[in-house]
């Protein structure tokens, strides 16, 4: 049994309780820590999102075992742990948890992390739909309303941008798709949960029959989408975005080695239109609050962004240029991960250290933890200071691993270079066209609903710029 194996190679962490394990412990936690956001803003987040975890750490250390139901986890918060950990690991070796595979079956279904094509040329494509947002930003405050959501706001945007660029479909269809991804998400993340209690669905049937019925309904969608795209060749080639990619007989490189089936294809695209425009939409909104918090910083981008692309309308070759918004993206991640943990299963027995990890461990790597903790990043640890990444790709981590904004190893978020033009394009055209600082409403309330977000929405005060 893996976790008999686990205790006696030594592995501490609270006592489970059969069949909960610790979940229950774990509610009451959150509870007593809940609150309806706060006006006093802090970026050490990780007591709030997080509250189990910095409260086990206290007495268990960085590295133990607890529990979902009947399912043992080994929690991670430690870069040398995890660093001798996965030296040497191949990628077959590690995998995702069949427990989380099963409980978010009906969002992404058994989707791959994709490779990714080697020609994006989708810049216009993101700056016509960026331009058409900003343009309403620009009537709303003509009309007299300055406060807008701007993550409401791109959020769509960035649904609309990963619908045109890597599946060639129209606004509405993307909206449509998006929306039941987000009404999945709320089903499956933000309601009481029993992952890894045996017969969870039996718990929670309203919960499990609508995340059902929405799986499917985002299935019929996306199978309407391939249908219109194997229609529209008609012996021609395919369109070269994502979609076309995946419904090539013959991948280029072998990336693949395989046509993929219906229900593959229907996979792949729910779990990239949720991770294609999840990542950049949430590094998006973060940064316009952070900016609004710290204006002088809108004042270097803008800087920065006269220098590299003035007046010029903006190219794909001119992104590499602006630096500094590379050093906000990176500070942003770490402060604010959009994936705020990374999961595995080992698929092998790992040895660490006298230590083995044995084979099917599940595995929980705290990235917020890491990013957060003062012993590697300094007492400025809970600071935005984008520029501690100028000269240093891991923005002076005191170790490699610590810094883990798309995880690590084979398993690598394969959309990070789309994620980031993306980013840079919306970003710059927002910059050029207003400046903006929090409204007063705004209550800062980040929460964890698989992907990290503000979770009463995140308010600004939009200023337009005089040309």
């Amino acid at each position: 049994m893996t976790y008999m194996k686990l205790k006696k190679n030594g592995f501490g962490g609270p006592t489970p309780k059969f069949p909960l394990g610790n979940i229950v412990e774990m509610k009451k936690i959150s509870t007593s820590s809940t609150s309806s956001g706060s006006l006093n803003f802090s970026n050490d987040i990780h007591p709030t999102v997080l509250p189990y975890f910095a409260q086990w750490q206290k007495s268990h250390g960085k590295v133990f075992i607890y529990w979902l139901g009947t399912e043992p986890f080994l929690y991670i918060a430690e870069p040398e742990f995890l660093k001798k950990m996965s030296t040497g690991v191949m990628g077959k070796s590690w995998g995702k948890p069949d427990v989380f595979k099963n409980d978010r079956k009906p969002m992404f279904g058994n989707g791959l992390n994709m490779a990714e094509g080697d020609d994006w040329a989708m810049t216009s494509l993101m700056v016509e739909s960026t331009t058409n947002m900003l343009d309403k930003w620009g009537a709303l405050v003509n009309s007299g309303y300055k406060e807008i959501d701007v993550e409401r706001e791109i959020i769509a945007i960035a649904g609309e941008i990963i619908a045109k660029t890597s599946f060639g479909i129209g606004y509405e269809d993307g909206r449509e798709v998006i929306e039941k991804l987000r009404a999945m998400q709320y089903t499956l993340f933000k309601t009481n949960r029993y992952v890894g209690v045996p017969f969870s669905k039996l718990l929670c049937p309203k919960q499990s029959l609508k995340a059902k019925s929405l799986g499917k309904e985002i299935d019929d969608l996306l199978l309407s989408i391939i249908r219109d795209r194997k229609k529209s060749k008609n012996g021609g080639k395919l369109q070269k975005d994502l979609l076309g990619f995946l419904l090539g007989e013959n991948h280029e490189d072998g990336q693949l080695g395989k046509t993929l089936t219906t229900r593959e294809l229907v996979d792949e695209c729910k779990t990239f239109f949720f991770g294609g425009y999840e990542t950049t939409a949430l590094a998006l909104s973060w940064s316009l609050l952070l900016l609004a918090m710290h204006p002088q910083w809108q004042n270097r981008l803008r800087d920065e962004i006269k220098q590299i692309i003035g007046d010029k309308e903006i190219d794909f070759s001119m992104l590499a240029g602006l630096k500094k918004m590379e050093w906000v993206w990176n500070e942003v991640l770490r402060l604010y991960p959009s994936s705020p943990n990374v999961q595995r299963q080992t698929r092998d027995d790992i040895t660490v250290n006298e230590l083995t990890v044995p084979k099917g461990t599940n595995v929980w790597i705290d990235l917020v933890a890491m990013h957060h903790d003062p012993n590697l990043w300094g007492e400025d640890v809970y600071e935005f200071k984008p520029e501690r990444f100028k000269d240093d790709l891991y923005g002076g981590c005191k170790h490699k691993m610590g810094f883990l904004p798309f995880g690590f190893g084979g398993r690598m978020c394969v959309g990070r270079n789309l994620a980031m033009m993306e980013y840079k394009v919306v970003l710059s055209l927002i910059l050029t066209r207003f400046s903006f600082s929090v409204s007063p409403t705004y209550s800062h309330s980040p929460s964890i609903m698989l992907s990290l977000r503000p979770s009463l929405g995140l308010p600004l005060v939009i200023h337009p710029l005089c040309n």
